[in-house]
This record gives C-alpha cells, sequence and structure tokens, in this order.
C-alpha cells in the first residue's frame, strides 16, 4: 500500500501551495508586485494493466487497465501577470507603466535587471535611481538648478528652470518587453533578471508596439487580490488538513494488520 507516500507528496504540495499565498499576501502592498501561482502535476504510474492490452483468458483488449498514480509534484511557481492599478502619489519622479514595459536598472556588477518600480530618486550628482540607488539604464542626469522635471508618456525627460519659459530636454526613458515575460528570474528587491527561458529584452519607445505608456506622479498598486488569496488559502488548508487523514486512515489499516493473528 502506497497511501503514506502519496499523502505524503499531496501534503508536501499543499504546503508549499501556502509558502506561495503567503508570500503574495506579504506583498500585498509591493510597489508592482506580480503575484506567484503555485501549479502541480500527477507523479508516475505503477501500471498493473496497461490500457490496451490483450487478457490472456479470452484475447480481448483491455479498455481501461489499472493504473496507479503515486501522488503529485510542484512543476511550476510562475507570475500572474496583472495590471496594478496606479495610485496618484504627485512625485516628479514618480512614473507607473501602464502595459507590459519593464525599466532597464544597471546593477553594481554592471549587469542589468528590470523592474516595474517606478519610484525614483535623485541621487547627489543628479542621476536617476531606484531605492537601492542603481542607476537608471538611459543615465538620466537631472541638473541641480532644475526647479522641475515633467516625464510624457513616451518618456521624454524635461527639466524646467528659473526665469526660463521653455524646458530643456535632459533624456529619454526607455521600456522594455520580453517574449515570455513568466521566465524571467526575480532577484528581490522588485527587480528580475533575463533568462534563457524569457528571452533577451526587447528596447524600445514606451508607446510604441505595445509596450505600454509612462505616466507621471503615479505608481502602480500590487497585483494581489486578498479575496482570492485568502479562499486560496483556505482551500489549500483542507487540501492539506484531507492528505492529513489519509496517512492517519493508512496508519490505522497498518496497525490492523500487524495485530493480525
Amino acid at each position: 500500500m502506497n497511501a503514506l507516500k502519496i499523502a505524503a507528496t499531496g501534503m508536501a504540495a499543499q504546503q508549499m501551495r501556502v509558502d506561495v499565498i503567503s508570500n503574495n499576501i506579504a506583498n500585498m502592498s509591493t510597489t508592482a508586485y506580480q503575484p506567484r501561482v503555485a501549479e502541480f502535476a500527477d507523479l508516475v504510474y505503477q501500471q498493473y494493466q496497461t490500457p490496451g492490452s490483450l487478457t490472456s483468458q479470452t484475447g480481448s483488449v483491455v479498455p481501461a487497465g489499472i493504473q496507479i498514480g503515486m501522488g503529485v509534484r510542484p512543476t511550476t511557481v510562475s507570475m500572474e501577470i496583472v495590471q496594478g492599478a496606479l495610485s496618484e502619489t504627485g512625485g516628479d519622479l514618480d512614473i507607473a507603466v501602464s502595459g507590459r514595459g519593464f525599466f532597464e536598472i544597471i546593477q553594481p556588477d554592471g549587469s542589468s535587471a528590470f523592474t516595474r518600480d517606478g519610484k525614483f530618486y535623485r541621487d547627489a550628482d543628479g542621476l536617476m535611481v531606484n531605492s537601492d540607488g542603481l542607476a537608471l539604464a538611459d543615465q538620466i542626469t537631472i541638473p541641480n538648478d532644475a526647479q522641475r522635471v515633467t516625464i510624457s508618456q513616451d518618456g521624454e525627460v524635461v527639466a524646467y528652470f528659473n526665469n526660463v519659459t521653455n524646458g530643456q530636454t535632459i533624456g529619454n526613458i526607455s521600456l522594455n518587453v520580453f517574449a515570455n515575460t513568466k521566465g524571467l528570474e526575480a532577484l528581490g528587491s522588485n527587480l528580475y533578471r533575463e533568462t534563457e527561458a524569457s528571452g533577451a529584452p526587447i528596447n524600445g519607445t514606451a508607446g510604441t508596439e505595445g509596450i505600454g505608456v509612462m505616466r507621471q506622479g503615479y505608481l502602480e498598486d500590487s497585483g494581489v487580490d486578498v479575496v482570492e488569496e485568502i479562499s486560496e488559502l483556505i482551500e489549500a488548508q483542507r487540501g492539506y488538513e484531507l492528505n492529513s487523514k489519509i496517512i492517519t486512515a493508512a496508519d490505522e489499516m497498518y496497525s490492523a494488520t500487524t495485530r493480525i493473528r
């Protein structure tokens, strides 16, 4: 009897599901967070009698056979690609992406990372950086005497100065999209890295080719639906309890067998 092993795989699967749900709920206030979903598949089967095989008695074909499954296994924990609601902040350097695009960030080792978190700051040199002090790949530097900055929907950054009517263009912020966004590797701190599964980033101008547009003075909310996550949590808890009851039942059956004289 394999019930103990099978139920153990079910408990492990539901435990992983609860871990994923708890991470989603923990990030319900994280800017531009994309919720994760755990997905599972059945394990190998013991083939006691293969469907379509011939019976030894009559030579007829078995219509269904006897196949006993050995449990469940996790296959992926993937991102749900959702557009979070846009919340107005009024910050000059707060940018929300309405669409598929990602900002490109330069990491300390010189490699690229990507984010939808548009909360940017101005460092001591006037460079636009994220909350960890990492600069945009577009290298936008705001002059020290600039009084305000505007960012258009297509990413053009214009600085305005005292006693000057017209603004001065100081750069353009581009966006990147991927053939398979779910294939990105999460690095933490709202950053992602390209992988073989995601494909290379496709850099472009906001507002073209379905990349999305930028909204200055807004930030994208987390994509977590708390009500849905709570219902998923209850379902996972019930699944865990049912698998534990199978283990209890199998143990009692084993105990009954050992008591037979």
